[in-house]
């Protein structure tokens, strides 16, 4: 005998769900109207659609950058999807925003940890399957970063396209829009680390011997090509470490000596950037 499925069922599935009419109505039908089997019905369906999507590339999304009440940590997510339609549906960015406070609430120490974790009462890859089978696109957290500080700011750029933390050496009068003036400044700059002594060695040395090849084969004398490839490794400084960097709202000064008289002392700590599919 077939099991009478009423509007009002299918609608309280598709409220827990969030998950289709019609998807709703064959889900309580095959489990003869076990809610709980009907929910397993559609997870499956969700993990069908993900593994026949699995080749997809999944390079939009949204990139969700947070701290914690106290400003003292923070986290970036970045969680994917295929298109730009689906990137921009509130829906969807609601999703990411909610992995991101799961992430500062329970401070997992990995992206697989994260993952693991129980978001409404199912893990959080179980929920992406969910959402794969409800959108039909490949869904996939591909990013979980921390950063902590004395003060912790965060900020997004461009419809979620960029997140960034930057860490400051003290909290205090001024840090705030301070802090949030050097994160836009590393949204729009990029740069590679935060100062001078934070390059890596390999980066120095292929700069340099760049320069030398340079300042060789516009014919000047060997006795000067060391001296000249220090400045070239110099100007590199400036345009690419964060402290020496001209600050964009006032280039008569570097990203230090705004910080510096915001408050004596005041430095960035650490800082991270994640561009979105980058």
């Amino acid at each position: 005998m077939s099991v009478q499925i009423s509007a009002a069922d299918v609608n309280k599935l598709r409220q827990q769900t969030g998950a289709g009419m019609m998807d709703c109505k064959k889900a309580l039908t095959e489990a003869g109207g076990d809610f709980e089997a009907a929910v397993d019905y559609l997870r499956k369906k969700g993990a069908k659609v993900s593994a026949s999507r699995s080749d997809r590339d999944a390079q939009e999304g949204a990139v969700i950058a947070k701290t914690t009440a106290d400003g003292k940590e923070g986290v970036i997510i970045e969680l994917n999807c295929e298109t730009d339609f689906v990137a921009k549906n509130a829906d969807f960015v609601a999703f990411a925003e909610d992995i991101a406070s799961l992430a500062i609430e329970k401070k997992p120490a990995s992206l697989e940890e994260l993952l693991s974790l129980e978001l409404n009462g199912i893990s959080v890859s179980d929920r992406v399957l969910d959402e794969t089978g409800k959108i039909g696109e490949k869904i996939a957290v591909s990013t979980y970063e921390t950063l902590s500080a004395p003060k912790v700011i965060a900020y997004i750029h461009g419809n979620n396209r960029i997140g960034v933390l930057v860490g400051l050496s003290a909290d205090g009068e001024g840090a705030e829009e301070a802090g949030k003036d050097v994160a836009m400044q590393i949204a729009a700059m990029n740069p590679a680390s935060v100062d001078k002594d934070d390059v890596d060695e390999a980066t120095v040395n292929r700069e340099l011997e760049i320069a030398r090849e340079q300042i060789r084969a516009e014919g000047k004398p060997e006795e000067m090509v060391d001296k000249i490839a220090q400045g070239k490794l110099n100007k590199f400084y400036k345009e690419n470490t964060l402290l020496n960097q001209e600050f964009v709202k006032d280039s008569s000064k570097t990203v230090r000596q705004m910080l510096e008289h915001v408050q004596k002392g005041l430095s960035v700590t650490a800082f991270k950037r994640k561009m979105l599919g980058s």
